[in-house]
């Protein structure tokens, strides 16, 4: 049986600390499928078509990692691609709390659906998308401070959009 499993998120823009999750998941599943959700009532920096593509920029070179968009419940795309694993990374106590009660509703919903917690490397503690967000809205563009936040495969995307 293969064993496919999905990290979700908005990825808006997608991290390192997101990268290290996909690369270390990605040794534990035949297929790992990094879901870049949409959600209409989130106003994103980024449009979804947009993030998915910087995440496949990211994620090139691992082989069993997938990318897709997907608007609805986490759990309906998991039956769709026949996922019995959920991977979230874990920064904190407060992160754990939320993706508990999450796995609880995502087995009630999808009796399949195997939450796999994989704990933040510690360099990637403090690296969050709205942290990336905010460097970029107050004019943020170099290299050598974005690259201690996300891939450097994506910089130069991200800088080009944000300033359209």
């Amino acid at each position: 049986m293969n064993k496919i499993a999905v990290f979700a998120g908005s990825f808006d823009p997608f991290t390192l600390g997101h990268l290290d999750v996909v690369r270390r998941a990605s040794g534990f599943f035949d297929t790992l499928w990094v879901l870049v959700a949409q959600n209409s009532s989130k106003r994103n920096m980024f449009a979804a078509e947009e993030r998915k593509r910087l995440v496949e920029l990211a994620v090139q070179g691992i082989p069993n990692v997938k990318v897709a968009t997907f608007e609805g419940l986490t759990v309906d795309f998991m039956q769709q691609v026949g996922a019995q694993y959920l991977v979230r990374g874990i920064r904190n106590s407060a992160d754990l709390d939320f993706e508990q009660s999450v796995a609880w509703n995502n087995k009630t919903l999808y009796g399949a659906a195997e939450s796999v917690f994989l704990l933040s490397a510690p360099e990637h503690l403090s690296v969050s998308s709205s942290v990336v967000r905010e460097l970029l809205a107050n004019g943020v563009k170099k290299t050598a401070v974005l690259s201690k936040f996300v891939p450097k495969s994506i910089i130069q995307e991200i800088v080009r959009k944000k300033g359209d």
